[in-house]
């Protein structure tokens, strides 16, 4: 009988104090499996120390296989990177600052060996996160699930089950602009949640910010609904209604009344209220057509620097 294979995906950006922990958290949480495992590291532009610590864990174990990036492409390529190079029958992306825990990964394999193609882990808490950040999260997920046809389930990350499966159906979507919650909703097939609970970030710092949350939040919501394409022309629509309305309304006051000369003020306030609504329209508009612009152009999601992995991971993959 043929062991199964589970692939562990880290992306690495800057988490040089994390590697070793997490490595050894990782070893004590699946030591007890039946399946096999492999680990890889997709280290996507780091400019600290992290490269050189996963080289030495590379050379201590020959289950953990090393893709450097050539330069910083974001954790959705970078997870990406770690998808497309990943040969088990089961694949965990986990985050590198050990906020999604190792330990519970064999609750993931068990709904797995139950028959499950993806199974979720949803945040049972976020004491990790500030007071901002959780009602900026808990609003994403109510807009992007009243907005779009592919329901997102709220407070799950990256930190999930994929069988193999559902890991080739993913592959064959071609998108460069990638909202990886939003594609692992979109493939379907037979899906369950397991819940945890979300610990402090190990060592380091986050390198997310509002202004990089804004754009991701930006970004999901483009790729998965046209509702605001919608919205704003219904907004056009209620304002030309609304000018028609004040349009009619001039003329009689001025065929009743005569032609007096209203306030400056109102003027410049209904021009001002009609230019900002046009270029609100032409944002929306512009957003889209960016990311047109961007998947015309097929350039790759990333590029790989280098591979380490061991001479049977190289015999395999050639």
């Amino acid at each position: 009988m043929t062991t199964k294979k589970i692939s562990i995906i880290i992306p690495f950006y800057n988490e040089a104090g994390n590697v070793t922990n997490l490595y050894q958290r990782l070893c004590a949480a699946l030591r007890e499996l039946p399946e096999s495992w492999e680990l890889i590291c997709v280290n996507d532009g780091s400019v600290d120390d992290t490269i050189s610590e996963l080289i030495a864990l590379q050379c201590m174990d020959t289950r953990i296989r090393v893709i450097d990036l050539s330069r910083n492409f974001g954790k959705e390529a970078a997870l990406t990177a770690g998808l497309d190079h990943a040969d088990g029958d089961a694949i965990i992306p986990l985050d590198a600052d050990l906020q999604d825990p190792p330990e519970v990964i064999p609750a993931l394999l068990e709904k797995w060996r139950e028959g499950f193609d993806i199974v979720n882990a949803m945040r049972a808490s976020r004491e990790s996160d500030g007071w901002r950040k959780r009602i900026t999260a808990r609003l994403f997920y109510q807009v992007i699930n009243r907005l779009s046809n592919v329901k997102i389930p709220p407070n799950v990350g990256d930190f999930r089950l994929i069988s193999r499966p559902a890991l080739d159906a993913l592959k064959q979507l071609p998108e460069r602009r990638r909202f990886m919650k939003g594609l692992f909703a979109w493939v379907g097939f037979r899906t369950t949640i397991i819940t945890y609970h979300r610990a402090p970030r190990y060592a380091g710092t986050t390198s997310w910010n509002y202004w990089k949350l804004w754009n991701f939040a930006l970004e999901g919501i483009t790729s998965f609904s046209s509702v605001p394409l919608r919205l704003s022309s219904y907004l056009g629509f209620t304002v030309s209604l609304f000018a028609f309305t004040y349009a009619i309304k001039t003329i009689g006051s001025t065929i009743i009344f005569g032609n007096s000369v209203k306030g400056y003020s109102s003027l410049i306030v209904v021009i001002l209220f009609l230019g900002g609504v046009q270029l609100m329209a032409l944002g929306v508009i512009g957003e889209y057509l960016g990311r047109i612009y961007e998947e015309s152009k097929q350039r790759p999601i990333y590029l790989v620097r280098q591979i380490w992995e061991s001479p049977s991971q190289n015999s395999k993959d050639s």
